[in-house]
């Protein structure tokens, strides 16, 4: 049997096996190829046939070449090779020795695994979405956000609602304004649901509960390995999490200047890295943050960034103090006991001294204050009604003194012109205007302004 036919027995074999397979010599010089390996990469085979695979890849047939790599390591190589046509292959390169151990063939056959592989960029991504929304439930679980609107009857908070729906419609990052338990959640939670983001998560962040250390591995999220503790699998981190939805950064004004310098950079390029991470992510949110500190006057102490304030501060909405919104307190009231009612599975039904004294306290703590003491009354009490008795000390305290002494020897008009002073200081507090004051007491507006000069009242 000469050379000649015995070559074309084996290059019959070789042909018939109808797989991807490819032989060079130690020049990298194409001496066999398939006709599969011409298909793959969308050429004649023939045109294969001498041409160095050093010279295909710099034409960009394929990237990267088996042949060095097996050539340097003397054993069997597998890589990750992208042709002209964007596929994926696994190639699969093998030495072959002569008697003398001599290398004098490299043989590479592959495997189409692009399919392979955009399956397992989408099982990554599902993997991060699930885990995003994992992650957005166990939020929520720990969050009490209260989404069957809000209580506006006082015309302070009017205002906020109708401003609040007006800039819900558009991206503009907001700032909401206020002393500390008036609702600056709830009012983000209502800008999100009349919001085009509604669908999208709502992810809280209590700036001032994150300690310094911790906030950017919170913020941006980690990769794994990145600290000693983490989670080993990494983590997404709350603006990763926030992704087509609404971002809202609670006591924005506790942050460190450090911190402020990643929330402005994070804001301005809406762009950011894991972590220890390498891929660089988009930052799709909405924002909204909110404080009760007086940001402008942090600005000129210098705790807080100039720069960020102005970022922040876009759309500020200030938000009233319970005391300010009188109107609104009785509505509170009646709203949280039935919702009171409904968790503790009890009835009850407050006494009228009881809502006399809840409407006219000052309520420093504001709509958190009277959360709290609507679900103290209604977990303590052990009978339907509810008596001021079950109220703690100090909503009681200033009912202990009487506003005056009845056994003194006074005229009743002085008596009378007393009590008329407190109620006019109390008005006075609680209204701006001398027309809210008249409206609020039943009287005229004039009448208001002659008893306030009456009584000294400036």
């Amino acid at each position: 049997m000469n050379d000649q036919h015995t070559w074309s027995e084996d290059l019959a074999i070789l042909q018939s096996l109808k797989d991807d397979l490819l032989v060079t010599n130690t020049d990298g010089i194409i001496v066999r190829a398939t006709e599969k390996t011409g298909e793959i990469y969308g050429v004649d085979t023939k045109d294969l046939i001498g041409k160095s695979v050093y010279d295909l890849e710099k034409e960009g047939l394929f990237t990267p070449i088996v042949t060095p790599m097996v050539i340097k390591e003397r054993r069997k190589v597998t890589v990750i090779q992208t042709t002209n046509k964007r596929k994926k292959l696994l190639v699969t390169g093998i030495p072959v020795f002569d008697p003398n151990g001599e290398l004098i063939f490299i043989v590479s056959y592959s495997h189409d695994v692009t399919e392979l592989i955009n399956l397992q960029h989408y099982l990554q991504v599902l993997e991060e979405d699930i885990e995003r929304v994992k992650s957005e439930l166990d939020m929520l679980r720990n969050k009490h956000l209260h989404a069957d609107g809000i209580i506006a009857n006082s015309e302070e908070m009017k205002t906020v609602i109708d401003t609040a729906l007006r800039v819900a419609e558009v991206d503009a990052t907001i700032l909401l304004l206020g002393e500390s338990g008036v609702g600056k959640s709830h009012v983000a939670k209502f800008i999100h649901n009349h919001s085009g983001r509604a669908k999208g998560p709502f992810i809280e962040v209590n700036c001032g509960a994150i300690p310094d250390a911790l906030f950017e591995a919170e913020l941006f999220g980690y990769e794994s390995g990145a600290f000693t503790g983490a989670n080993p699998k990494g983590k997404l981190g709350l603006a990763e999490l926030a992704s087509g939805g609404t971002l809202f950064l609670d006591e924005v004004g506790e942050l460190s200047l450090i911190n402020q310098v990643k929330l402005l950079k994070l804001i301005q390029e809406r762009r950011f890295f894991r972590l220890v991470g390498t891929k660089e992510r988009e930052a799709d949110f909405r924002l909204i943050a909110a404080t009760n500190r007086d940001l402008e006057a942090a600005v000129s102490e210098k705790t807080f960034r100039e720069d960020l304030y102005f970022r922040l501060n876009v759309v500020p909405i200030t938000i009233p103090p319970l005391r300010r919104r009188t109107e609104d307190i009785l509505p509170l009231i009646q709203h949280f006991l039935r919702q009171f009612e409904q968790k503790y599975k009890r009835k009850r039904t407050l006494d009228e001294a009881v809502i006399h004294r809840l409407i006219y306290y000052e309520w420093k703590g504001n709509v958190r204050e009277l959360i709290n003491v609507i679900e103290r009354l209604v977990v303590t009490s052990s009978s339907p009604v509810v008596t001021v008795d079950l109220l703690p000390a100090y909503l009681n305290r200033r009912y202990d003194q009487p506003l005056f002494d009845v056994h003194e020897n006074r005229p009743l008009q002085d008596i009378l012109d007393q009590v008329e002073r407190q109620v006019l200081l109390k008005a006075k507090r609680t209204h701006k205007t001398t027309v809210k004051m008249a409206q609020a007491l039943g009287i005229s507006q004039p009448s208001v302004v002659r008893k306030l000069k009456k009584h000294g009242i400036t």
